[in-house]
């Protein structure tokens, strides 16, 4: 992914819900006019969750996602509507998609109850006009995916629920200010991708550049003989949380450090509940369970931090016997109520309102809920000083 590619966690999700033989996917092949999903008279075409980021006027970036019927049926059933219900936790507008001919059924209900419950704007985009004619809706439009009627009003529509804040949060750019220097420590080891860096790295460089500051980027190896020749120093370090520690050495007191993790927990909006959370470590008991979240799948290294290197640390600085359960990619847990903690990734892969649907529901549990960066930093006693960047701490 290049710099100037938008990441599937900046666009916005739109998902399109429904039930079986609604047309959800004719409505979605139309309104992207790809052929995004299969298309059949069988009923349950559609069987798992379909993603598609791309470009969609009048929005900009999107992901598209076309889910599994909501009336499926059996076991299987059960298992696609349960994707379904996932997809819901992650969307930032729906489009429920109803057969005109039949008109809302209670499966349709229910997913307008979900979307009201979870703050989702939606749409009624009801199918099949070309058949029932079209007719005034309070709650949405008649469209056609066939005859490809009242399309762009829908798409108008869509984007009319889905209007962005320009003045977002920035990952760095608030903290820093023009022809400012900052270094960015990199480390390169077995677990780092080869050939590229890793999104929290792409991102916060151009933040930086787009700030007018000057990014430089350096190994930890060489972070020692760097500060030494810039000829001035940095306003700000900012590390890769492995490498926090001897860092935290080479950075003198006066200049201030933080680490991509805890820059991402702020930014996807959970710094002040993963600060909290993070004072849980210190509670742990034997026995006690540790969920250990990522947002990305991705193969496994000898020294992965999720699984080998954050294990290692938790269990020598408590000194208790922990069980460590992990989860990856778009899979959470249903149940948090076995663990006592969550430790999660920096989720530059998830948008934020999966990462809050996450928070909020560990929270919900009676479940602490931190991040990779500011545990790890609780645990080599620097998180005072990461945090003094933001003033607040």
């Amino acid at each position: 992914m290049g710099l100037n590619d938008t990441p599937q966690s900046e666009r916005i999700h739109i998902g399109f819900f429904g039930r079986r033989n609604a047309g959800k996917s004719s409505v979605v092949n139309a309104v992207t006019n790809q052929q995004i999903s299969v298309v059949s008279d069988v009923l349950g075409t559609t069987t798992d969750p379909v993603s598609k980021a791309m470009e969609l006027l009048p929005l900009g970036p999107v992901v598209i996602i076309d889910t599994p019927g909501f009336d499926d049926e059996g076991s299987l059933g059960e298992m696609r509507v349960k994707r379904t219900r996932q997809v819901l936790n992650r969307v930032d507008a729906a489009v429920l998609v109803v057969d005109a001919l039949l008109g809302k059924t209670e499966a349709d209900n229910e997913l307008i109850e979900i979307f009201k419950e979870k703050n989702i704007p939606y749409i009624v985009a009801y199918n099949k006009s070309d058949i029932a004619g079209e007719a005034e809706y309070s709650d949405g439009i008649s469209v056609s995916a066939t005859e490809r009627t009242n399309l762009e009003l829908l798409k108008e529509r869509i984007a009319a629920l889905t209007k962005t804040d320009d003045s977002r949060l920035k990952i760095c750019g608030d903290l820093i200010s023009k022809n400012d220097l900052v270094v960015l420590v990199v480390p390169i080891d077995s677990a780092a991708p080869k050939g590229r860096l890793i999104l929290p790295q792409q991102q916060t460089i151009r933040d930086v550049l787009e700030a007018g500051a000057s990014a430089v980027v350096v190994r930890d190896t060489e972070l020692s003989n760097t500060l030494s020749s810039l000829g001035r120093k940095p306003s700000l370090v900012i590390t890769d949380s492995q490498a926090f520690e001897s860092v935290a050495k080479d950075v003198p007191p006066e200049i201030k450090l933080t680490s991509f993790s805890i820059l991402m927990a702020r930014y996807k909006g959970f710094l002040d509940t993963a600060v909290k959370g993070a004072a849980a470590i210190d509670r742990l008991s034997d026995g006690d369970r540790v969920l250990i979240s990522e947002g990305c799948t991705h193969h496994r290294q000898c020294e992965d931090i999720g699984t080998v290197k954050l294990p290692r640390w938790l269990q020598k600085y408590t000194g208790k016997n922990l069980i460590f359960e992990t989860s990856s990619g778009k899979g959470f847990p249903d149940d948090l109520s076995p663990y006592k903690l969550v430790i999660h990734c920096g989720a530059c892969m998830l948008n934020e309102r999966e990462v809050n649907y996450r928070r909020k529901f560990a929270l919900d549990s009676n479940v602490e809920f931190t991040n990779y960066g500011i545990a790890i930093a609780h645990m080599k006693g620097i998180l005072k000083r990461s945090l003094e960047i933001f003033g607040t701490y």
